[in-house]
């Protein structure tokens, strides 16, 4: 049996990485001991599911753990009020590196995007890693590597797609931003959206995903959903799907998130 402060702390990560809501095969009654999930189902080549223990075979009863679900009357923040000027990637880049802003550590090296910003198909993940702070590129540790075979698996490399974070800098601790840094990160975000001016972007992550479509509503219900959203005046279509660092923690999700890849393929071809 874990302690409550633990099981606490737990359940605080699983909500803030998105995952408000619990998902099965089938219907059940969540106040049951926890049930074992199916094998995954139709997954690309490249994606493995992990072993069965990764899948949660043969998990031991337990009591049931609470749903955290957002507050369905809670506001999302709104992007906070930021004069930017620059009027090509190369300014942006710039001028972000002049910024200060609660979100940025002291003297955290920018870690700008990665990819080709004429391909018309944008990739927004949530902040740069470790790994990413030391190379100055989005999504080159683990993460980006699964990210690469999921993109590898509909037909796309890093020549085909522009990828950056809503966070162009490391947070403390690698952890995701908090509502209220995203606010402060989303005018960024916008301005860069604005001059890539993608005909399709792909939102991968809870806390990039939010705050794009300004909503509190978890991953786990936005995703899959194609909305449209307005970046300082470019109308651009997004696909929310799951970060993948959550995907190397959660195999099982990866059935989900080939459907979200099937779909953003179909509307960028």
């Amino acid at each position: 049996m874990i302690d409550a402060r633990t099981a606490a702390a737990a359940l605080r990560w699983l909500s803030d990485s998105g995952a408000d809501v619990l998902a099965a095969d089938a219907a059940g009654n969540w106040l049951d001991a926890p049930v074992r999930l199916s094998a995954p189902r139709a997954v690309a080549p490249g994606m493995d599911t992990g072993s069965a223990a990764e899948r949660g075979a043969g998990m031991p009863g337990a009591e049931a753990i609470p749903v955290v679900r957002a507050d369905p009357r809670a506001e999302p923040p709104r992007p906070v009020r930021i004069d930017l000027k620059a009027k090509t990637l190369a300014e942006l880049r710039a001028e972000s590196e002049t910024l200060e802003i609660a979100a940025r550590r002291p003297r955290a090296p920018l870690v700008f995007a990665d990819g080709n910003p004429d391909s018309g198909v944008m990739i927004v993940g949530e902040a740069p890693g470790a790994e990413e702070e030391r190379q100055g590129r989005p999504f080159v540790g683990p993460a980006g590597q699964l990210l690469d075979r999921m993109l590898g698996a509909i037909g796309l490399d890093r020549e085909q797609v522009y990828i950056t974070n809503l966070s162009l800098w490391r947070p403390v601790g690698n952890r995701v931003p908090s509502a209220q840094e995203a606010a402060e990160l989303l005018p960024v975000l916008h301005r860069h959206i604005a001059l890539v001016k993608p005909r399709a972007l792909l939102a991968v992550g809870g806390a990039s995903a939010k705050a794009l479509l300004e909503t509190t509503s978890g991953i786990m219900r936005i995703r899959g959903r194609w909305q449209d959203i307005e970046a300082d005046g470019h109308k651009v279509p997004v696909m929310p799907t799951f970060h993948p660092a959550y995907l190397l923690r959660e195999p099982v999700q990866k059935r989900l998130a080939w459907r979200d890849l099937l779909a953003f393929s179909a509307r960028i071809s």
